[in-house]
């Protein structure tokens, strides 16, 4: 059974970059993918996915927040942050979180690598 993702990016041209690279990638479906913090819950709540690829710095809610309210209403989830600049706040966050933390720059096959044993975490 795929393991189906959600991603939360407010970049239009990264986020649709990474849902046509992601959807390449055998065992992932990208199930949905939404451009700012406030839409992630609801859109999981629908979606029931696996996986919550959430990007740190967003404009409207930030990305710990996110988490926190995905953690409460979608019981379960794995978290996967990605951050441009993955500095204390990033890592105190995922820590707190319990979600995995990946610069956008280490690229897609890290990238594929968290949410792989992300999802093995929550299926354990």
């Amino acid at each position: 059974m795929p393991i189906a993702v959600l991603l939360v990016e407010d970049n239009d041209v990264y986020r649709e970059s990474l849902v046509f690279l992601l959807r390449r990638v055998d065992g992932l479906d990208v199930v949905g993918s939404v451009a700012d913090g406030t839409a992630a819950t609801p859109m999981c709540l629908e979606l029931d996915p696996d996986v919550v690829v959430l990007d740190f710095r967003l404009p409207d809610i930030d990305g710990a927040e996110v988490a926190a309210d995905l953690r409460e209403r979608c019981p379960g989830i794995a978290i996967v942050f990605l951050s441009a600049s993955a500095g204390q706040d990033e890592y105190d966050a995922a820590s707190r979180t319990g979600a995995a933390l990946i610069r956008k720059d280490e690229g897609v096959d890290v990238l594929v690598s968290a949410v792989r044993a992300a999802a093995g975490r929550r299926r354990e």
